[in-house]
């Protein structure tokens, strides 16, 4: 595996534990720890995923006794909190999540100060920017999943009606990990070929594409619970291009300041992400009407910072 890679996963509910999992079926990552108040639950979660070790590799799961344990990680994972429940906005657990983050987060930093820290847990844009705010550290350190999901999910409702792999779809849902994101139109291209300019476009075949997209997250968590598969194949993702430093890009949630003329608020916009976390915002051209709906993303935030 070359260089030593230690991540921790703090909050081992579905979502946690689903991401330690997808990450360590990888064999990608020399330790993984695993820390949650529920200790027990924990112990026999590591045990399930050590009787598969004779088919896969030699990556190493421990329980953290106490968040000491997690020092010197390289990434947390924070997934600590209340999940969303039927019927319930991610906004509407601001005031319940965000008190577990400021008992956990300065435990966190004072044991492993110079851990990247993923935000996972909702609603993720306004608990990216307290903790930005209670670490005082360097921004982009610190950055949340956003809208990443999000947009893999839009991506994927497009090449439904376009017929074509949503690998080779490039545009982003941006703004709020919530009901106020907006999808970037003017930018998206299939292939290198603008979206706008494709043979039986039309903008209510990428808005119906978004709305499913948007509401995607209420349907399964209606039909089921919760929502986990997915979002944990995307915190690999994240994490993986952060241990690698491998430079990609990702829409995930950063405080702006200044970047297309908002500041203090955290959002998803497009991110150059390494080993550092966000290493750089890029800012797109949106048009008259994006940029409108980023103003009305900003806005929403702001009510609940």
């Amino acid at each position: 595996m070359g260089n030593k890679t230690k991540v921790s996963v703090v909050g081992c509910g579905r979502v946690g534990i689903t991401a330690a999992y997808t990450m360590y079926l990888k064999n990608s990552i020399n330790e993984i720890f695993l820390y949650d108040r529920n200790k027990e639950k924990i112990a026999a979660e590591r045990l399930d995923f050590l009787h598969s070790l004779s088919f896969l590799g030699t990556t190493k799961v421990n329980v953290a006794e106490d968040i000491s344990d997690l020092k010197g990680s390289d990434i947390i994972v924070y997934a600590e909190g209340a999940a969303q429940a039927p019927g319930e906005s991610r906004l509407e657990l601001v005031k319940k999540n965000t008190e577990i983050l400021e008992a956990v987060l300065p435990e966190l930093l004072n044991h492993s100060p110079n851990s990247t820290i993923l935000i996972v847990s909702n609603p993720v844009d306004i608990l990216t920017f307290r903790a930005y705010k209670l670490a005082k550290i360097k921004r982009g350190k610190i950055f949340g999943s956003g809208t990443t999901l999000d947009t893999a999910r839009f991506r994927y409702y497009l090449s439904e009606s376009l017929h074509v792999s949503p690998i080779n779809i490039h545009g982003y849902i941006l703004g709020e990990h919530g009901d106020s994101s907006f999808p970037t139109v003017s930018t998206a291209n299939v292939g290198g070929e603008l979206i706008e300019a494709l043979k039986g476009y039309s903008k209510d075949m990428v808005m119906e594409a978004y709305k499913s997209a948007r509401d995607a997250a209420y349907e399964i968590i209606a039909g089921k619970g919760a929502t986990y598969y997915s979002i944990a194949v995307v915190i690999d993702q994240l994490v993986q291009t952060c241990l690698n430093d491998s430079r990609r890009i990702f829409p995930v949630s950063v405080p702006l300041t200044g970047e297309y003329g908002f500041s203090d608020v955290s959002l998803s916009v497009p991110c150059v992400l390494g080993k550092d976390g966000v290493e750089k915002i890029i800012e797109l051209g949106l048009s008259g009407e994006e940029k409108e709906m980023m103003k009305k993303s900003v806005e929403t935030l702001k009510k609940f910072i």
